[in-house]
């Protein structure tokens, strides 16, 4: 199934691509490897949750954040790649979260991320990852993903 279609299902709609906030570029390919850079839960340029996780957002909370923060890594992925079929897997996730005080679940926040990207692609989707604890993220946002893929050979010639 492609990758469009499934994200359909899913009822997920791809918003437009965030501009980036600072000097940096959204993406930059090397080989046949993309890196995204850190984004997060924005809908419509609103951030969807702000503040700390185990405070001011519960676990639930923090992983619908860290979902949303996901669909928009797919949408910056499907600008720059224009078909999100031509990625041959996920190589690996990188998560912050903005931890309150003696909070500890990060790994169960970034679950959030790790899950969609497995309903999305299978087994194409399932990656490395790290979930770090921060005391603090740019805006107050709650979550910040960055991702590196890897594309189809084809794709790149």
């Amino acid at each position: 199934m492609k990758i469009e279609e499934r994200l359909k299902e899913l009822g997920v709609e791809l918003p437009e691509a965030p501009k980036p906030a600072a000097a940096y570029v959204p993406l930059k390919r090397v080989g046949n490897l993309v890196f995204t850079s850190g984004q997060d839960c924005r809908v419509n340029g609103v951030l969807k949750y702000e503040g700390k996780v185990g405070k001011d957002l519960t676990l639930e909370q923090a992983q619908d954040a860290a979902r949303q923060t996901t669909i928009n890594i797919l949408a910056v992925l499907k600008t720059y790649l224009r078909d999100l079929d031509c990625i041959k897997q996920i190589v690996k996730v990188l998560g912050f979260v903005n931890s309150a005080e003696g909070f500890v679940e990060q790994p169960y926040v970034i679950n959030g991320a790790s899950e969609f990207l497995e309903e999305v692609f299978g087994e194409r989707g399932k990656h490395a990852r790290s979930a770090i604890s921060s005391n603090e993220l740019p805006f107050n946002t709650p979550v910040e993903i960055e991702l590196i893929a890897e594309i189809d050979e084809d794709y790149i010639k």
